[in-house]
């Protein structure tokens, strides 16, 4: 039995991006590490575990450091630390092969939730993990005035907007968003989750390159620095 550890860190939209690369890695036995918040989104891992808490970081850091559980592998992709050398140095004892974090790889990333019919009201979340990548959220707000259908909005739980729904687990944030009409968005991992469940996403990208970054799949509709009345236009024939 090959027992194989994908070891992949990243922000959420990375991951979900990264998503079909590491389904295809899978082994007889496969482990994840990756940053706790998507750990819920790892469906196909026989285990997971968060990267901070395996003591890697301090691996090429601190002379002699091991990580025990390391060695118990036949096989390791990692995504973490390609770039450090001393890092590569100190593992090269493993049977590691390194990949670069960025690009991510091919293919439509899938993230299972149970079947239900979807619910008459759509989702806007107006947060992204820079200001640059916010659309004006009174553009968001006169765009969900237009809609034909009762809006709920999103956010995280430090993001500061009244009457939002908040998530503490990505998943079971997934089988909400699967539950829309459609989803409201800018370029955020919240944009990706919503496109892996397969809800309806209409994406807005102000400085990001989409053709690298926007999320994937048949129903998924991007925007770039779009005026409202053309964002408005989209939402509506998504909602058909």
């Amino acid at each position: 039995m090959v027992r194989r550890l994908l070891i992949r860190p990243g922000a959420i939209g990375d991951f979900i991006l990264s998503l079909p690369t590491l389904e295809a890695a899978r082994a007889d036995y496969t482990e994840v590490w990756a940053p706790r918040p998507v750990l819920p989104l790892v469906r196909f891992a026989d285990a997971t575990r968060a990267i901070i808490d395996t003591g890697i970081e301090r691996v090429g850091v601190v002379t002699g450091e091991r990580v025990p559980a390391l060695e118990t592998f036949d096989s390791i992709y990692s995504w973490y630390g390609a770039n450090r050398p001393e890092f590569r140095a100190a593992m090269a004892h493993l049977p590691v092969t390194f990949f670069p974090a960025l690009p991510p790889g091919p293919g439509v990333p899938r993230i299972p939730v149970p079947a239900r019919s979807r619910a008459e009201f759509a989702i806007v979340h107006p947060f992204a993990s820079s200001a640059a990548k916010r659309w004006p959220l009174e553009n968001f707000e006169a765009l969900a005035e237009g809609l034909d259908c009762p809006v709920r909005w999103l956010a995280g739980p430090e993001e500061s907007l009244e009457q939002a729904e908040r998530f503490e687990d990505l998943f079971e944030l997934a089988c909400w968003l699967a539950n829309a009409r459609v989803y409201i968005g800018n370029d955020s991992g919240i944009s990706h989750l919503a496109a892996a469940v397969g809800t309806p996403t209409l994406a807005i990208f102000l400085t990001s390159d989409p053709i690298v970054w926007a999320p994937r799949g048949a129903h998924v509709r991007v925007l770039e620095r779009p005026a409202v009345r053309d964002a408005l236009a989209a939402a509506r024939s998504m909602l058909r």
